[in-house]
């Protein structure tokens, strides 16, 4: 467990074709159900301090604690996802921790030299950056906020995973403004 962050929660894939992605997930190794997005609602995106239009498809299931993420990016917009496929990378790309105190984290991360160089918002308490760390430790490291409802629809997303029966693989993401406060 990292003293800064704390235990990983979730695997980031990027992919080519999410859809496949998805499938693969589900039927081959039996990880599901998948809660998928065409279009993630971030909002105050920000790349190495810019503001960027990036479109991102997301996919999100549980094997067992640990939540998977799939990622595709859908324009050429500036990103830390399209740099990862610019290199001629697919696959895991980051790590990611979460947080119900996203401040006293981000105040550590930086006590020990770490920056964001990508951020952005996914509903009300709903922060996440990404650290450029790609060649120390390996993959680029995550830090979500999980405090409002994002933070409940990851649990939402866990429980769905418990005991499931390979029915029903692919479902639309939960509404945020439903979870909300």
């Amino acid at each position: 467990m990292s003293m800064i962050f704390g235990e990983i929660r979730q695997l980031g894939f990027v992919v080519a074709d999410i859809e496949a992605a998805m499938h693969h997930w589900a039927t081959v190794l039996g990880v599901g159900p998948w809660f998928y997005t065409p279009s993630v609602p971030v909002q105050n995106f920000r790349y190495r301090g810019e503001p960027s239009a990036m479109v991102l498809s997301v996919a999100l299931a549980n094997s067992g604690p640990l939540q998977i993420e799939l990622i595709q990016q859908r324009n050429d917009a500036p990103s830390i996802y399209r740099d990862f496929v610019l290199a001629g990378k697919l696959g895991l790309q980051h790590v990611a921790y979460w947080t119900e105190d996203y401040d006293g984290v981000m105040a550590r991360a930086a006590a020990a030299g770490l920056f964001p160089v990508m951020s952005g918002d996914i509903g009300p308490h709903g922060r996440y950056c990404y650290f450029d760390t790609e060649l120390n430790p390996g993959s680029v490291l995550e830090l979500s906020e999980t405090v409002g409802p994002k933070g409940r629809m990851f649990r939402l997303i866990r429980e769905a995973s418990q005991g499931w029966d390979g029915s029903d693989p692919v479902r639309p993401f939960p509404d945020l403004t439903a979870l909300a406060d």
